[in-house]
């Protein structure tokens, strides 16, 4: 069976992180592991608060997991600060994890901060170089590049800018540019770019998005999909998870990852 690791922070709600990824993981038949960097509260309606792990910790679960499990991709997400976003990039290196998908948490959906300014520092300059393919949503994809993004021009703009970073690939997803019918993703390979376009599903059942579709991504490549088909399949995946959503908690709900699984 295909594996994927995911190293990212606990959702107390089960709608992000590490159980979004891993509930993603087991939908698309792909076996999950895990390096948890932060416990968080957090709910439908935000993240009261967050402890991050011990750098120390991090590369421990990692090792402890790559050491005996065959991984056939990476995935990242809330990695807290500096000091854990260095020891994930030496850990990857060391352990020669394939097919690393970053998805750059920076905030939560309501804004709550999730990496600190020397995290971000270090994410571009030690993990982006490592990545098969970095995910921004389009605040993300703005904190990086520094482009202003209201279209499809600035996005190739910002996604030339985040390539250049060192990722061998950007996917800008789309969901958050106003005033569209549809859902434009953004792939540049650093010689092309292309389009993939869903329709718009309007709800306010959206927590995780972000992490399920990075999630989705790295399970697609690690079963063998070569990026575009991954990024293609994964925005589908993440629209119908979204249009299947389940209405919990008093703010943004968790998508429904098993939508396609009888009795869902």
């Amino acid at each position: 069976m295909r594996a994927a690791l995911t190293i990212a922070g606990s959702d107390s709600s089960g709608g992000a992180g590490i159980q979004a990824d891993l509930k993603t993981f087991a939908a698309l038949g792909v076996y999950g592991a895990s390096a948890i960097t932060a416990v968080t509260a957090q709910s439908t309606v935000g993240v009261i608060e967050s402890f991050a792990l011990s750098a120390d910790l991090v590369t421990a679960q990692i090792e402890a997991v790559a050491g005996d499990i065959e991984v056939h991709s990476t995935k990242t997400g809330m990695l807290a600060d500096a000091a854990i976003v260095e020891a994930v990039a030496a850990a990857i290196k060391e352990m020669d994890l394939p097919l690393v998908v970053v998805d750059p948490v920076l905030g939560s959906k309501r804004g709550d901060p999730l990496l600190d300014a020397d995290g971000v520092k270090m994410l571009c300059t030690e993990l982006l170089p490592l990545a098969r393919v970095v995910t921004p949503n389009i605040p993300e994809a703005e904190a990086l590049s520094g482009v202003r993004i209201a279209g499809d021009e600035q996005a190739r703009e910002a996604a030339r800018r985040i390539h250049g970073m060192g990722a061998a690939a950007v996917i800008i997803t789309g969901g958050h540019l106003p005033g569209r019918d549809d859902v434009t993703d953004l792939l540049f390979d650093g010689q092309r770019f292309s389009l993939f376009r869903t329709a718009r599903v309007e709800s306010r059942n959206t927590h995780g998005t972000g992490c399920t579709f990075a999630a989705a991504v790295a399970a697609h490549l690690a079963l063998g999909h070569d990026l575009p088909d991954a990024a293609e399949r994964s925005q589908r995946f993440v629209a119908g998870a979204i249009r299947h959503a389940l209405a919990i908690g008093r703010g943004h709900g968790p998508l429904n990852h098993f939508w396609k699984t009888p009795g869902a």
